[in-house]
């Protein structure tokens, strides 16, 4: 009779052992219990070791899976409440009508849910494998807002740095700060959308949406802006062994029209204007070869600095045969790809 108590004792005794060893998170009531809809999301898997698979492989693969099931139910969460609230929060914006950049980050951001916590746990008496993720909404709550906040002050401070570039006339830099900014739209966009999921209530200054549709006003504005051509007026003298030409500043217009320059026909106006002065001489002609230079002078003005920003002197030398006047245009056809060279750091 004492043996069979004592060994029923003892059976009672591994059970409540055992019974303490298995985490509650793995009975979905204790789990909903320990871990309520309204304080944490949470996410939950298991399953069996397959063959030719160790049991940590399995473990690792069910944990990921339990992350997955978490940033689901979130992603659930952003599509049902998330278009309706920021709409209405942001009826009438801009912002909210050039939707191109919000999609650039979210695949990605799926994936990305900080303060997500796992754990796991292996059955030998069942021989399955559990795995739980959990992340405390409150907690991410203050992340996405901190979050947010950084984002907005990066995009501003790029803004910022664009229009100092802008009145310097460093249009080239101003665009690129622009084209940094842009894609930060998409990181607001998703860190509005978890605030949202997260808590439904979030309030219009949590999302600050405001700042947000006044900053993404700012940049395309700046954009639209900036893609305007750089205008430059071009004041030419160009001698071709006494001959009157065009060579130089019709090759320097053709490039630098390429690069988004457009040229006016009047100083008043134009953002710099260009002057340059072309001479040529003669040199040796061995056995109709010959020798040509072309001497060129540049001055770059930058009418809004009111300074002279570029100033040069450049000479080339050509040989060809032919004629004289085909060996000057090719040396004046020379120095215009020199002048072009010079410029592009300069014309911005």
């Amino acid at each position: 009779m004492k043996k069979f108590i004592l060994l029923s004792w003892l059976a009672l005794t591994a059970g409540i052992v055992f019974a303490q060893g298995k985490p509650d998170w793995v009975n979905v009531d204790s789990r909903n219990m320990k871990y309520p809809v309204n304080v944490y999301f949470t996410g939950f898997a298991y399953g069996e070791i397959p063959p030719k698979q160790t049991r940590q492989e399995t473990i690792n693969q069910l944990i990921t899976d339990a992350q997955a099931d978490l940033i689901k139910k979130i992603r659930l969460q952003i599509t049902a409440k998330s278009q309706t609230n920021i709409e209405a929060v942001s009826k009438g914006g801009k912002y909210n009508e050039n939707e191109s950049f919000i999609s650039q980050n979210t695949a990605e951001s799926n994936a990305d849910i900080v303060g997500i916590k796992t754990d796991s746990y292996y059955d030998a008496k069942e021989k399955l494998v559990y795995a739980f993720a959990y992340a405390d909404r409150f907690e991410l709550l203050g992340f996405y807002k901190s979050n947010l906040s950084m984002i907005l002050n990066q995009i501003e401070n790029l803004i910022k740095t664009a229009k100092n570039l802008e009145a310097d006339r460093e249009k080239s830099k101003a665009r690129q700060q622009l084209e940094e900014a842009k894609p930060l739209f998409a990181k607001v966009r998703y860190a509005q959308e978890m605030l949202t999921a997260i808590d439904a209530a979030t309030s219009v200054a949590d999302l600050q949406q405001t700042k947000a549709d006044a900053l993404y006003n700012q940049l395309t504005q700046m954009q639209a802006k900036l893609s305007q051509a750089v205008l430059i007026y071009v004041n030419s003298s160009e001698d071709l062994l006494g001959k009157k030409e065009n060579i130089v500043a019709e090759k320097v217009k053709s490039e630098l029209a390429l690069k988004g320059c457009s040229f006016i026909d009047k100083a008043n106006g134009a953002d710099f204007i260009l002057r340059i002065k072309v001479t040529t001489r003669k040199g040796d002609e061995i056995d109709g070869i010959f020798f040509i230079w072309a001497d060129a002078s540049v001055e770059l003005f930058d009418n809004h600095k009111q300074k002279e920003v570029y100033g040069d002197n450049i000479s080339e030398k050509n040989t060809k045969g032919g004629s004289i006047e085909k060996a000057g245009r090719s040396a004046m056809e020379n120095v215009a790809k020199k002048i072009i060279e010079k410029l592009t750091n300069w014309i911005q």
